[in-house]
């Protein structure tokens, strides 16, 4: 019987089962959060709690989550890939339990800093494994299932929601996602290999505190922003105290000699053009994420089933393309995806930053299907083009620092693109009141609705220069050869691969005869 708990070289492995399984416990990680999102106002009605009580229920999530990431390179090279995986999951499963049968605020709270804090750990870990099983030609092509997971569950996440608290309870979400776990550490402990390599560093408890406060004050801050206003202390103190601690956390990391968090992954120059695109993109992205929903809700009076509707072919096709997209990034490489792909964004984000109280609901929906195909052709091949640059010993580190900034990103542009919503939706109000300053209740409503189209439009805006800025920068990418020390590992690989066909043949002749 084969030892599952000892490493296996990633070239005697069967790959299909590894992705699979992993490939399954994100996507039920992420289907989770957009479950939860839609169900929001049940649950407030349900339990009794306050709007900023239910909204702390997704803000913990992401907090737990952003903390949690940038440890996981620490945990990686502590950890073997089958340890850590089950880990997460059973953590992931707990909480979800905890969620499903919870009958109060706390226990629910506790039940999401259960289930964040497996969820964090999953991404990274799916993303160097992948790193540790393909050599460079065929990184693409299996990078592009992950976004099948990262796209498919956003897609059927708000429908799947919309239709189960209209119907049954909102604890029904969860208890959907529970079995899927379970079937998935099943499956896990008896297909999970191990196949990143051990540096077993020390625990730096230092390292670990600093960067709870550094990474937790800024997603903190940053989520808080669009809400609060940047005026409000919920906001600057914890952005305050994030940006102190983050140059002491980045100092002691540069001054160790095995550091937690390796910064210097930014001395490779096509890792650090990469992450600054995914960083821009993920802020562009965000704002059709946000502003449709509040446009067809607030001001158009659509449901949130009908909103989430709008949305689901898009999503459908981006995670349709994602496997396609990696094939052709095997292929021609990341710059010609990158520019066709942000090319179609500018075009389809610049529509957004037209609409009127008329807009036609089929027309967003072609709109949105059209720039959810621009963006399947950006994000995981620019990834995966500045990963592949880096050394094999900071695979750990690379991807728990572009998952990490992709995740400051997500909260950056959601409070800058609300901000700027928020704020021009004011100016546009005062600019549009009657000289005499008064107005008939009815008049102020459609005043308000116009403003609120007016400055979703300006945030639109400010969204498209950010899909340009990406756009200019994607032609500097080039495809990178592997560094000196990882020549040979890839070389091994190769020719492992080619003995394995040849002995493969071998058999075959000999079987005929």
């Amino acid at each position: 019987m084969k030892d599952r708990t000892a490493f296996v070289d990633a070239a005697e492995v069967p790959k299909g089962p590894i992705i699979f399984v992993m490939v399954l416990g994100a996507f039920v990680a992420i289907l989770n959060q957009t479950l939860l999102n839609v169900a929001l106002p049940v649950m407030i009605v349900d339990m009794g709690m306050t709007a900023n009580a239910a909204q702390s229920l997704t803000t913990i999530f992401m907090l737990v989550n952003g903390i949690l990431i940038p440890i996981t390179a620490f945990l990686m090279e502590r950890f073997s890939t089958r340890h850590l995986f089950l880990t997460a999951m059973s953590l992931f499963a707990i909480g979800t339990l905890i969620c499903g049968v919870s009958f109060s605020f706390p226990v629910l709270l506790v039940g999401r800093v259960v289930q964040a804090a497996g969820a964090g750990i999953m991404m990274p870990l799916l993303m160097n494994v992948v790193l540790s099983l393909f050599p460079l030609n065929k990184r693409g092509s299996a990078m592009g299932y992950i976004g099948l997971a990262m796209m498919f569950a956003p897609a059927i996440g708000p429908t799947l929601s919309g239709i189960v608290v209209q119907t049954f309870s909102w604890r029904v979400l969860f208890f959907i996602v529970l079995p899927i776990v379970i079937i998935d550490i099943i499956l896990a402990y008896f297909l999970l290999r191990n196949v990143t390599r051990l540096s077993n560093p020390k625990v730096d408890y230092k390292s670990i505190i600093l960067s709870t406060f550094a990474f937790g004050g800024l997603l903190y801050g940053f989520s808080s922003a669009g809400e609060q206003g940047w005026g409000s202390p919920l906001v600057y103190i914890p952005l305050g105290i994030g940006v102190v601690v983050m140059i002491f956390f980045v100092t002691r990391q540069l001054r160790l000699k095995t550091p937690m968090l390796e910064f210097r992954v930014f001395q490779y120059n096509m890792f650090s053009l990469t992450t600054v695109i995914s960083v821009v993109v993920t802020m562009s992205m965000f704002a059709a994420m946000i502003l449709i929903p509040i446009y067809l809700q607030n001001i158009r009076g659509f449901t949130p089933l009908e909103s989430g509707l709008l949305l689901l072919p898009g999503a459908l096709v981006s995670a349709g393309m994602s496997p396609i997209t990696g094939k052709l990034f095997d292929r021609i490489g990341a710059r010609p995806l990158a520019l066709v792909g942000l090319g179609i964004t500018v075009a389809t984000t610049f529509l957004f930053a037209n609409l009127t109280d008329e807009t036609g609901y089929y027309f967003m929906m072609f709109a949105y299907s059209l720039r959810m195909v621009g963006i399947s052709m950006i994000m995981m091949p620019i990834m995966t083009a500045g990963l592949n640059q880096l050394p094999r010993r900071l695979y750990s580190h690379g991807t728990a620092m572009a998952n990490t900034l992709r995740q400051m990103a997500g909260s950056i542009g959601t409070a800058f693109l609300v901000t700027v919503m928020s704020s021009q939706t004011v100016k546009h109000m005062a600019d549009s009141m009657p000289a005499s300053g008064m107005a008939t209740e009815q008049q102020l409503t459609t005043l308000e609705n116009l403003a609120t189209i007016q400055g979703i439009n300006d945030s639109f805006m400010v969204a498209t220069l950010f899909a340009i800025l990406g756009f200019i920068l994607s032609f500097f990418i080039k495809r990178t050869d592997p560094v000196e020390e990882d020549k040979e590992y890839n070389n091994q690989m190769a020719n492992r691969g080619t003995a394995k066909t040849n002995q493969s043949q071998k058999v075959n002749v000999t079987q005929s005869r």
